[in-house]
């Protein structure tokens, strides 16, 4: 029985989909019987290549060179979904093998589409449940105690973000929160301040980008009458006001340098002068310090104080951007939708099937926070009970003006070399975390541990 027959069988007998690809990753037989609605629109599946069949695979250019190279043997990209002709939401799970024969030019790759829609749509109704519970939780928020619910998601990304908070919130540890604009650093701040002891104390916020350089420390630390110009009366400092309780410092790494220093020696003290006072004071405040900023480059360019950014980062968590949540990105879109129901559009209830495959076929470079002016706006020109994907405008912020300004250095540049250490510095500044170090790059995490295994790297070393 020859290679095609077999699959025929394995065809009839399991109901999955198969294509079979030569050396030149060109098809040279298929049969979606089973799955007709996988297919692209308009394309048929004789005389494709693997790139029109599955256009999912781009970015993962790496992983099939290396089961032609028989360097793998088998890669999955799990629940693909697609849009079919009943405009239906579907899913598979794409399995990639290599495979050959005696002869050289047999080698190629063969695929395997498993239909996984009726097992995503029990997860979904058990994630809608889950959502559920948290909405009506989320209710409470403002009681302390129940705002964690507020960090919503069943991704393993939000899963180890509400570990995180659980275990630090009832110490006074210095925490520092990282990640992309629009990752919700604030929140996760304000509901380690609600669940811990201090939750009945002042939570005060500073953006440091939001205050002019030239008062800062006023606000920070306060003044006396007649201090400087128009200071007519004693005010208290943002520290002084959060005795007790909290102190958020937003975009920590916009402080400027010379205050800085006056920071450091707060936080080691745990007392501060306020400007044009002699007399010390003593204040108990948690600090909690956020940043999108590489403060390790930061600190290697003298852009920031080495001290100071030990002193911070104590304990420490990387907010994951919305591109690595999965469906947490409809859960989210659910939620805003309830949020802004009676505010917006009293009509809108849901997402249709077409806008859900948008939503999870964006990127979201504006992460949490576009999502939501994403939903707002798609409410707002809605014309039915359902959010439909042409209500959905996601567009990318214009490109800075000006070309490229790299120039190839005349003695050479070794490529290798400085990849090899573009590799290291992610591992090195997301603590080994493959997943951050791969959306530092911009990569997928397939083609990210692709590229450290050739570089023998181990992200071990680095965490």
């Amino acid at each position: 029985m020859n290679t095609k027959n077999i699959l025929s069988t394995v065809i009839r007998e399991t109901s999955v989909a198969y294509a079979l690809f030569d050396h030149r990753l060109q098809l040279t037989s298929s049969d979606f019987t089973s799955l007709p609605w996988f297919l692209p629109e308009g394309c048929p599946a004789e005389a494709s290549d693997i790139w029109t069949l599955f256009p999912e695979l781009v970015g993962s250019e790496p992983l099939v060179d290396s089961l032609l190279a028989k360097r793998k043997k088998r890669f999955v990209l799990e629940k693909i979904n697609k849009l079919g002709p009943d405009d239906r939401l579907y899913y598979a799970d794409l399995q990639f093998m290599a495979y050959s024969f005696q002869q050289p030019a047999s080698r190629g790759v063969l695929v395997l589409i498993f239909d996984r829609t009726s097992q995503v749509a029990a997860e979904q109704q058990l994630q809608q449940q889950y959502y559920e519970l948290q909405l009506l939780r989320s209710r409470l928020a403002s009681q302390p105690g129940f705002l964690s619910n507020a960090i919503l998601g069943a991704s393993p990304a939000v899963q180890e973000v509400r570990a995180f908070i659980e275990r630090i919130a009832n110490h006074n540890t210095t925490v520092l929160l990282q990640g992309e604009t629009g990752t919700g650093k604030s929140l996760v701040a304000r509901v380690i301040h609600n669940i811990s002891p201090r939750s009945a104390k002042p939570f005060v916020e500073i953006n440091c980008a939001a205050i002019p350089d030239t008062l800062m420390e006023s606000e920070l630390f306060g003044y006396k009458k007649g201090a400087f110009t128009n200071a007519q009366s004693d005010k208290k400092g943002l520290i002084e006001e959060a005795n007790g309780g909290t102190l958020f410092l937003d975009e920590i790494g916009e402080m400027p340098l010379s205050l800085q220093a006056k920071l450091l020696t707060f936080l080691e003290q745990k007392a501060f002068r306020s400007l044009g006072s002699t007399d010390e004071k003593r204040v108990d405040v948690r600090l909690i310090a956020a940043t999108n900023r590489d403060l390790g480059r930061a600190v290697a360019h003298n852009d920031f104080r080495q001290d100071l950014f030990y002193r911070i980062n104590v304990v420490s968590c990387t907010l994951p951007p919305l591109r690595e949540m999965g469906d947490d990105v409809l859960l989210l879109a659910e939620h805003f939708i309830e949020l802004l129901h009676f505010e917006v559009n009293e009509k809108v209830t849901g997402l249709s099937p077409s806008a859900r495959a948008k939503l999870l076929s964006w990127h979201w470079p504006g992460n949490v926070r576009e999502l939501r002016n994403v939903i707002e706006r798609a409410m707002i020109f809605a014309r039915r009970d359902k959010i439909e994907a042409s209500d959905l405008l996601l567009s990318l912020p214009p490109a800075p003006a000006g070309g490229d300004d790299f120039i190839l250095p005349a003695t050479g540049f070794s490529l290798e070399e400085h990849e090899r250490k573009l590799l290291e510095q992610a591992l090195k500044h997301c603590r080994g975390v493959q997943s951050a170090a791969a959306a530092r790059l911009g990569l997928s995490l397939d083609t990210f541990r692709y590229r450290i295994k050739k570089y023998d790297l181990n992200p071990r070393d680095y965490s």
